[in-house]
């Protein structure tokens, strides 16, 4: 995380741009622009800002009390703090939320933005990994059982298609054709979201067919990876020679597959479901911007069109904090797929 904070700052504080002139306009004058660079801390040497930032960030920070003028000033509006230990008479150690600063075109809290859409990005994310888990790994134990087969040399030709077919490409073509092509039939909108307000204006309404087009659209490469993945892990399992010794004493061959070659097979399955999952929530951007989920990745496009600094660095500290969660869980979870690891 250290990581990845660093490159993010240095990035997005040697692009070229002015965040001042871009919040005044057209109408900026070189005092304004003074005031508001002033008021953000860019006036201050690029070393001190990025220790004040690690600061913000950090749950344990250190700040002045006492000096509003201070470049660590604790400003209470900022700063949510649940424990304040003071020393020094001006200093004070506090345990916080990590503060991600505020948008520069809203003015409204980082964390809120994320806080409002990234529901929306893990539904979306969650929902698109079931659908390709579900689907591949079914698909793939089916071409592996008849391998060789019509069926399986046409499966594998669209597995290849699909990892092959880009996210954006594939959004405008799934919503073109079911969304406008076979809208009598399908009954679906190109845009829309997990709620929506009603007619009558009274509240809102879960709309879980919003859902279909940008879950299938994001889940199509990920079920192609995983069809392949389970195909080819289980064929090369039923090689084994335990699997020959459990058809030798007449184990009932449904038997052999789901309880002795599949478990063995999902290891590498569970690790590439895992990779895409966390991939999805920072993937996501064209697909959520196309059918207009809003989501994380509509909050990046636009705060990028703006400029909008704080709350694009705020989307991928979040995206960037989830996917190394999801991998660690994943690691845990091994070691109940696999004894291998528990071992190890």
């Amino acid at each position: 995380m250290w990581g990845v904070i660093s490159v993010i700052f240095i990035l997005f504080n040697v692009l070229p741009g002015d965040p001042a002139q871009l919040m005044l306009g057209q109408r900026s004058d070189q005092k304004s622009v003074e005031l508001i660079n002033k008021d953000l801390g860019l006036d201050q040497p690029l070393y001190l800002q990025y220790i004040k930032y690690l600061n913000d960030l950090s749950p344990i920070s250190i700040h002045n009390k006492i000096n509003s003028e201070s470049f660590f000033y604790f400003d209470s509006d900022h700063y949510s703090g649940f424990a304040k230990l003071y020393f020094g008479g001006k200093s004070i150690l506090v345990l916080k939320k990590p503060y991600l600063r505020r948008s520069f075109q809203s003015k409204n809290s980082v964390s809120k933005i994320i806080r409002d859409t990234f529901i929306n990005t893990l539904v979306l994310a969650f929902s698109s990994i079931v659908f390709a888990s579900f689907i591949g790994i079914l698909w793939g134990i089916f071409c592996a059982l008849f391998k060789n087969s019509v069926f399986d040399r046409i499966s594998v030709f669209l597995s290849a298609f699909g990892m092959s077919l880009p996210s954006f490409f594939a959004a405008i073509l799934i919503g073109w054709l079911f969304a406008f092509v076979l809208h009598r039939f399908t009954n679906l909108n190109l845009t829309g979201n997990l709620y929506e307000i009603d007619d009558f204006g009274e509240g809102k309404i879960l709309q879980l067919k919003n859902l279909i087009l940008p879950s299938v659209t994001l889940g199509i490469r990920p079920l192609s990876v995983v069809l392949q993945l389970t195909r080819n892990t289980l064929l090369e399992t039923l090689s084994k020679d335990y699997i020959r010794t459990a058809k030798a004493k007449g184990l009932p061959y449904r038997k052999i597959i789901y309880k002795h070659a599949l478990k063995n097979s999902l290891s590498p399955v569970i690790s590439a479901i895992s990779g895409w999952f966390a991939s999805m929530l920072a993937g996501v951007v064209f697909v959520e911007y196309i059918f207009g989920w809003k989501g994380l990745g509509f909050v990046i496009v636009n705060a990028l069109n703006s400029y909008d600094l704080p709350v694009i660095m705020g989307c991928v500290l979040v995206i960037s904090c989830m996917f190394i969660i999801v991998n660690i869980l994943v690691d845990i979870f091994y070691a109940f797929l696999d004894p291998r690891v528990r071992l190890s």
